[in-house]
């Protein structure tokens, strides 16, 4: 099982995790590679040093020049809170609106149930094969 797999599943059998998923777009390539550059300090301070933080990810998008992709996972609600007051948080904001953010669109989504993409046998599955709850 790899590693996001066994997150989930330490993870949301008995709680509600939470995603946050998203884009933010700048006005070119070179604003949003000089976003990822300078973030890197940020990102993996927030993935060391804040409890509850499982994956902080702002990476570019291969097939939209000036634009990041943004991928959080968050243990719990406390956590998350924890992080929009954390010295982290606040330095991306800063970074973002100091290189000239032209959009963004990002969601948080609860998640109280994850399974492994496959099988035992390597097929893809659609639906949640072993969960007790599956409908």
């Amino acid at each position: 099982m790899g590693k996001l797999s066994s997150i989930g599943s330490e993870l949301c059998q008995s709680c509600s995790v939470i995603i946050i998923a998203g884009t933010i777009d700048f006005k070119d390539n070179e604003t949003r590679e000089l976003a990822v550059q300078r973030s890197r300090p940020l990102q993996e301070s927030t993935r060391l040093n804040e409890p509850g933080c499982e994956v902080y990810y702002f990476g570019a998008d291969p097939c939209v020049d000036n634009r990041i992709q943004v991928y959080e996972l968050w243990v719990d609600e406390q956590s998350l809170d924890a992080h929009f007051r954390h010295a982290n948080y606040h330095g991306m904001l800063e970074l973002i609106q100091e290189l000239g953010l032209v959009a963004a669109d990002t969601a948080k989504f609860r998640c109280d149930l994850t399974e492994p993409v496959y099988d035992e046998s390597f097929t893809p599955r659609a639906d949640f094969f072993t969960s007790q709850d599956a409908r």
